[in-house]
C-alpha cells in the first residue's frame, strides 16, 4: 500500500473512533477513576475502569471515558479502551508504555494489537502527542492507583 493511502487508511480510522466512539460512558461498576487534561489544547476526559472481581482482581473489564477534545485525544482514549479489556493490569501498564515509545518513534504494537498503530502518524507532529497520550496518562495512573483518584486533573504538561 502506498504511503499516502496508508495514511489516508490512519486518518479515517481517528475519524471513525472520534465521531462514534465505541467506549464512551461511564463504566459500572467502577473500581477505578481518573481525569485527565492537556492544558496545551484543551483536552479534558474522564476515564472509568471496571475490573473482574472474581480471582485476582487485576483484569479489565472495561474501561470507559467521557470528555471532549480534539480528534487525535478522543480517537486515541477510545481505540485504548477496547484494546485493553480483558488485559490484566501489568499487561495494561505495558501497553501504556509501549504507546508512550511509539510516540516517540521507537516501537509499535505486535501483529495482535495492530489497530493501535494507526496513532503512528501522531508521532511526526510533536505538538500532538500530548493529545494521544492524554487517555494513557490517565489509564497509568488509575491503575496504578488503589485509592479513590484525588479531586482534580491528572495533567500531561510536563511531558
Amino acid at each position: 500500500m502506498a504511503l499516502g493511502n496508508l495514511r489516508d487508511l490512519y486518518q479515517q480510522v481517528i475519524l471513525e473512533h472520534y465521531k462514534k466512539p465505541q467506549h464512551r460512558g461511564v463504566a459500572v461498576p467502577t473500581h477505578r477513576s481518573q481525569r485527565g487534561h492537556n492544558p496545551s489544547c484543551g483536552d479534558t476526559i474522564e476515564l472509568t475502569v471496571t475490573l473482574e472481581l472474581d480471582g485476582a482482581g487485576d483484569r479489565i473489564e472495561a474501561v470507559k471515558f467521557e470528555g471532549e477534545g480534539c480528534a487525535i485525544s478522543m480517537a486515541s482514549v477510545d481505540l485504548m479502551a477496547g484494546a485493553v479489556r480483558g488485559k490484566t493490569i501489568a499487561e495494561a501498564l505495558e501497553m501504556v508504555q509501549r504507546f508512550q515509545q511509539m510516540m516517540k518513534g521507537e516501537a509499535e504494537f505486535p501483529k495482535e494489537q495492530k489497530k493501535l498503530n494507526v496513532m503512528q502518524g501522531v508521532a511526526q507532529f510533536p505538538v500532538r502527542i500530548k493529545c494521544a497520550n492524554l487517555g494513557w496518562h490517565a489509564l497509568r495512573a488509575a491503575l496504578e492507583s488503589v485509592e479513590p483518584p484525588a479531586a482534580g486533573f491528572i495533567s500531561n504538561e510536563d511531558e
